[in-house]
């Protein structure tokens, strides 16, 4: 419980200060990251499906046909 308090407060921390650096409210810069986390999670879902071995493996077999 202690950690997870700990985290917490370290959180809040970081979003003020960078809200604070950036002269821009705080909710503001939580919600900016959270648009860039689910951006960056799409990408990698997209570069993950585009690599995945099954799929890649049928693509170039298709080649060779």
């Amino acid at each position: 419980m202690l950690m997870l308090s700990l985290v917490h407060t370290l959180h809040k921390l970081a979003i003020w200060s960078l809200a604070r650096s950036l002269n821009m409210p705080e909710p503001l810069v939580h919600d900016t990251g959270m648009f860039v986390v689910a951006q960056v999670v799409t990408i990698e879902n997209r570069v993950g499906r585009a690599l995945c071995t099954k799929r890649l493996l049928r693509q170039v077999r298709s080649w060779f046909r």
